[in-house]
């Protein structure tokens, strides 16, 4: 199983969410998993479990599992199967969906995030499968490979996998998402607010006859940034970041708009956490009330999600930088994601401190147009993974 192929074959499935969504891609792995299971002597194959999980409507996780003969924790490569939509914009005449291939770069939407990622980890995957049958004989260490639904939106698939026990606190966890050649072993919080200010309509050219929404959405909008640039910075995460990344309000350009709400992206870093946030966004909502007479503000918090900082006695961090120094010539690069994972979720909901990043690609060009993933990038992580596999089942 080569994984550039792969590639190509997983970023030609539509699986745009919203969109298409995950379920021809799942079955697609499905299938070669289990022709692949099929294949093997009974006595092996039939120890081979795929599992479907059914997390929404026509999308399911599916995981596989090789099981392991000792009590050790099990090797869990997770990897989401959707992409965010296909959008407008490439370049070229270059379809979303066709894997172009040009100058050792495959181009699609899911190219980096994460479908060569995903490939890698069927790669190693089905290396595993090879040395079973090889050896006649299951693993000391059992191995899961588990993909997700919902990862690109609310992440419901890997809660529904904690939910039904597939991972938990004590699996060691590698996600594939595109690391800039990177082990990643930390993720930024992140926490979203819903901010609405009410006021009073009137119109425009008597304007102290109403309570001007927008005006007041603005003072509060100036007061966060102002808060957030006092915040201090981590020693590894850097700084706490704040995006205000939609808004609406008013009904014309003569009427007093009476109410405004922006959603608002927070990506907090220790000591910074959700409890302060909410200190902030309380003070803005006051500081915009006094500016603008007669307007009100409330919030909903719409998504909250703790940072999670490194673990430096990591016994899945010290392995796979060797393996990693061990495959390319090079000691492995430690950072950290700025985007928040599947694995960073099951590090804060279950309290597990052996999760990390590596994977192909680079986050900078993950859901952009012309989206794309390098060759030697791919085979570079290929080795990577089958490495690790080896190195730590057996």
């Amino acid at each position: 199983m080569d994984a550039w192929e792969l590639t190509g074959q997983l970023v030609r499935i539509d699986s745009s969410d919203p969109g298409a969504y995950e379920h021809d891609i799942e079955r697609f792995i499905r299938q070669l998993v289990e022709a692949r299971v099929a294949a093997m002597p009974d006595a092996l194959g039939r120890r081979i479990a795929v599992e479907e999980l059914e997390v929404l409507p026509d999308r399911r996780n599916l995981m596989v599992t090789v099981p392991g003969t000792g009590d050790e924790p099990r090797l869990v490569f997770i990897c989401h199967m959707d992409t965010v939509t296909l959008g407008d914009g490439w370049a070229d005449g270059t379809p979303p969906l066709g894997a172009a291939v040009r100058a050792g770069k495959l181009y699609g939407r899911g190219a980096c995030d994460m479908k060569s990622g995903l490939a890698c980890a069927i790669s190693a995957l089905f290396c595993l499968l090879d040395d079973v049958e090889a050896r006649g004989a299951l693993p000391r260490r059992g191995f899961s490979l588990t993909c997700t639904v919902d990862e690109e939106d609310r992440m419901r698939g890997v809660e529904a996998a904690i939910d039904a026990g597939w991972v938990g606190s004590r699996e060691w966890v590698l996600d594939c998402e595109p690391t800039d050649g990177q082990i990643q072993v930390a993720h930024k919080g992140r926490t979203w607010f819903e901010l609405t200010m009410t006021g009073a309509t009137a119109h425009a050219s008597q304007p102290w006859q109403g309570a001007d929404a927008i005006a007041a959405m603005a003072e509060a909008i100036s007061e966060i940034r102002r808060a957030f640039t006092a915040l201090p910075a981590h020693d590894e995460l850097g700084p706490a970041t704040v995006t205000f990344g939609q808004i609406t309000g008013g009904y014309q350009p003569y009427v007093v708009p009476d109410s405004c709400t922006v959603w608002i992206d927070m990506r907090l870093v220790p000591p910074t956490d959700t409890r302060a946030a909410k200190g902030i966004v309380e003070r803005a909502i006051k500081a915009a009330e006094r500016a603008v007479p007669g307007t009100r503000g409330s919030y909903l918090i719409t998504g909250d999600r703790p940072a999670i900082e490194r673990d430096p006695s990591s016994p899945l961090l010290a392995t796979l930088a060797d393996v990693v120094a061990a495959e390319t010539g090079a000691a492995a690069h430690v950072g950290f994601f700025t985007g928040y994972t599947d694995t960073a979720v099951i590090a804060g909901t279950c309290a597990n401190r052996t999760c990390l990043s590596y994977g192909p690609g680079s986050l900078a060009l993950a859901h952009k147009p012309n989206e794309y993933v390098a060759c030697d990038d791919v085979t570079r992580v290929e080795r990577v993974l089958r490495g690790l596999v080896r190195a730590t089942l057996w």
